[in-house]
């Protein structure tokens, strides 16, 4: 394979992972750390080091760990169940084959559903599926932020 090729495959997987930092179906942080492993990897860790790549993983490691709790730590503030929580799961699911706003309010809506089944009330059922979604929320703006910084830090060792 070519320099040129693996250089335009590295730049595809970064571009992929920035999509899939809003995408739930595709692991964001970890396409973006591969495909930046792949570009330091081309020059054989002369122009993007060990450091580099080392701080890039642990931005990654963050993004992922963020991205989990913020969204459990949202449902458990309001006393979520796990039928809410595992509405939330699917409903993110769903929302994938209906768009940007799919992806960013069926989480919300399946976590109202989930806790309305579990304990019938409505008024709760609202405050945990808000709540649910504001963490997910968070984390989603947390794991982009952090991609972000991931390929700053690569961009900054490329031309440095």
């Amino acid at each position: 394979m070519t320099e040129t090729l693996l250089w335009i495959l590295s730049t595809g997987l970064i571009l992929l992972g920035l999509a899939g930092t809003v995408l739930p179906a595709l692991p964001g942080t970890l396409l973006v750390l591969v495909g930046i492993a792949l570009g330091a990897w081309i020059n054989d860790f002369t122009v993007v080091g060990w450091g580099s790549l080392a701080a890039v993983t642990v931005l990654a490691v963050l993004a992922w760990v963020l991205d989990y709790a913020a969204g459990l730590l949202g449902a458990s503030r309001a006393g979520a169940s796990r039928q809410a929580l595992l509405g939330a799961a699917l409903g993110t699911v769903a929302g994938i084959f209906m768009g940007l706003v799919g992806v960013l309010f069926m989480p919300l809506l399946g976590a109202a559903l989930g806790e309305y089944l579990a304990r019938k009330d409505q008024q709760r059922a609202l405050r945990v599926g808000v709540a649910t979604w504001l963490g997910l929320m968070v984390g989603l703006l947390a794991k982009v932020v952090l991609a972000f910084m991931m390929i700053g830090i690569y961009v900054a060792a490329l031309l440095l």
